[in-house]
């Protein structure tokens, strides 16, 4: 078949490159894993024809995530927020509201905090080869410096190949296009930076609060991802399917059942009919607090009190505004606002307490990311409890997080200091919170 077109949608100031190709009433969005190259992708005649058949029956979406391939490349790493936003501009630019997702390898993780966060926008979910935790594609700190060494000193020579595809070694052919796809999909530091990134995963926590339909396919014996990475996302996600093939090399499109993934693929986003449960999502919770307000309003006096209260509102909700939460309502002290990314929560949140420090007010922070159940004018739920008790931990000035908000920021430059295990009012078992680091 023609090399489909590329084609540029805007998030944000960043252009990601993307394609479409195939034909049907299904469309599939499918995450890339570490780095690609979508054009590239057309020029190893294996892969092209596992691609094309692919959209036998759907419509296909490809794109490079920022700072891979022929996305922008971005001076800073992007994080998971970012990532999805990349996703949603791709859709957005295409045309489309609904999608089943396809995420391989590393794409995986990205796609199932989508598919968690914006289920409205994802009627199917596919994993292939793909893990919520880092630790099973590089189990520890030594394999980590093994693989940065190869990239710092070795990459583009496609030497890499045994460690994705080892059936494939003596394949020169393949050997050299794997190299191609090294150099084309990042340059050296820029996939250093991506492993840093990556090694931050840890999406285990939230994988209980997908709600669309789940299949997940992993080879048994996957040199690369660790086939309970497979068997962890099946577990932990409600309802997933498990499909467990022969084999051991990552790559999708190689040996001789690189067909059946696609047939399975087919099979479930064809066949599935289930909706949504669209009013429970994954969402970051944030409650801000003005502190020792009560006897602040008594110092001042109703017109003072009242006139600080005002400065106070605009800045947080100019920060909201800036962040892209969504308020859900003054707690006449504070605010309970949500997010659908956790690194713009946090953030947000060092901005509101930074920039009411200036003015002379000192409020205190706290988030939780969890399922929430969404109405026009609240929002309920475990997660706004857990969110409310870790904000009354926090001190003037702080901005404290849960150990789920931690783990999902992966890549956001956000730093943190462990305060450990907290017992909080309501809770059985000690939570681990942490300080967020200001700029």
């Amino acid at each position: 078949m023609q090399i489909p077109r590329t084609h540029y949608a805007k998030s944000g100031d960043i252009h990601i490159a993307y394609q479409v190709y195939g034909d049907g009433e299904v469309d599939i969005i499918k995450a890339p894993g570490f780095v690609s190259h979508i054009e590239n992708y057309w020029t190893e005649p294996r892969f092209a024809r596992w691609l094309e058949r692919l959209g036998r029956g759907c419509r296909v979406i490809m794109f490079d995530k920022r700072g891979t391939g022929l996305s922008d490349q971005v001076p800073e790493l992007p994080s998971m927020d970012e990532r999805m936003d990349d996703v949603r501009a791709v859709m957005d630019a295409v045309g489309i509201e609904k999608a089943a997702l396809f995420g391989i390898s590393e794409g995986g993780s990205l796609a199932a905090l989508f598919a968690a966060t914006h289920p409205e926008r994802c009627s199917a979910l596919v994993l292939y080869g793909a893990f919520a935790r880092f630790r099973d594609w590089i189990p520890d700190e030594e394999h980590l410096e093994v693989f940065l060494h190869y990239i710092d000193n070795d990459w583009g020579s496609g030497e890499s190949l045994p460690y994705f595809a080892p059936n494939f070694v003596n394949d020169a052919v393949l050997k050299d296009w794997w190299g191609r796809f090294e150099r084309l999909g990042a340059s050296p530091n820029a996939a250093i930076n991506l492993m840093k990134m990556n090694s931050q995963i840890d999406i285990s926590p939230v994988l209980d609060t997908i709600r669309v339909p789940t299949l997940v396919i992993h080879r048994t014996n996957d040199v690369t991802i660790n086939i309970n990475g497979g068997r962890e996302l099946a577990e932990l996600i409600p309802g997933a399917k498990l499909i467990e093939l022969e084999g051991n090399d990552h790559l999708g499109f190689l040996t001789g059942n690189g067909d059946r993934i696609i047939d399975e693929i087919h099979q479930f986003v064809l066949g599935s009919k289930a909706a949504a449960e669209i009013d429970r999502v994954l969402a970051t919770v944030l409650f801000t607090d003005i502190v020792d307000s009560t006897s602040q309003a008594e110092a001042l006096g109703d017109q003072r009190w009242a006139e600080k209260l005002e400065a106070h509102d605009t800045v947080v909700r100019e920060e909201l505004r800036r962040f892209r939460g969504r308020e859900v309502k003054s707690l006449g002290d504070g605010f309970l606002a949500t997010f659908d990314g956790p690194g713009r929560a946090v953030k947000c949140a060092l901005e509101i307490c930074e920039t009411l420090r200036r003015q002379g007010i000192e409020v205190r922070a706290g988030l939780h990311t969890g399922e929430v159940e969404m109405t026009n004018e609240d929002v309920r739920g475990i997660a706004v409890h857990m969110a409310s008790r870790v904000a009354s931990q926090a001190s003037a000035r702080e901005v404290l997080v849960s150990r789920t908000v931690r783990d999902l920021v992966a890549g956001s430059g956000i730093g943190f200091n462990s305060l450990g295990p907290k017992q909080l009012a309501g809770f059985q078992e000690p939570m681990e919170i942490y300080a967020a680091a200001p700029h």
